[in-house]
């Protein structure tokens, strides 16, 4: 399973927010701290207001915060809802043809369900405030 550069800025974008103690972020400037596509990163948030995890205001002193405590955010919430498909395989997809000709009695399919399943579980189990537990040495590391 690899996930999207989508879903990788969004979750780069909520940790930044969840150890910038609730102050106001530039797009701008989360990009640059990141090492995100500003442009790329434009959408993101404007997804991540749409799904409640972010506020935004405009304007000259506008940014970005989290809508709701890091605690609040669940990460495989956040992976569900910000990848394009889950599919591993072409037969997952739930439109199209499918090439396989042994599709309707492979084996695979079912493990890779499973696999992903355990893959959503875990992070499932794993919230924002997890993900920034080491909020100092966290900071320490992103350039202002």
């Amino acid at each position: 399973m690899r996930l999207t550069r989508y879903t990788d800025n969004a979750l780069r974008c909520l940790t930044l927010l969840a150890i910038s103690d609730d102050e106001l972020l530039r797009v701008s400037d989360i990009a640059r701290r990141m090492g995100m596509s500003e442009d790329h990163l434009f959408k993101v948030v404007g997804r991540l207001s749409h799904l409640g995890y972010v506020e935004t205001s405009r304007g000259r002193s506008g940014g970005v915060k989290l809508a709701k405590p890091p605690e609040a955010i669940i990460v495989g919430d956040v992976v569900r809802a910000t990848e394009e498909s889950m599919a591993l395989v072409e037969c997952f997809e739930l439109h199209g043809e499918v090439s396989c000709p042994i599709a309707p009695k492979c084996m695979l399919a079912g493990t890779l369900d499973r696999a992903l399943a355990a893959f959503l579980a875990v992070l499932d189990g794993v919230t924002l405030a997890d993900l920034v537990a080491k909020r100092l040495a966290l900071q320490e590391l992103v350039p202002d």
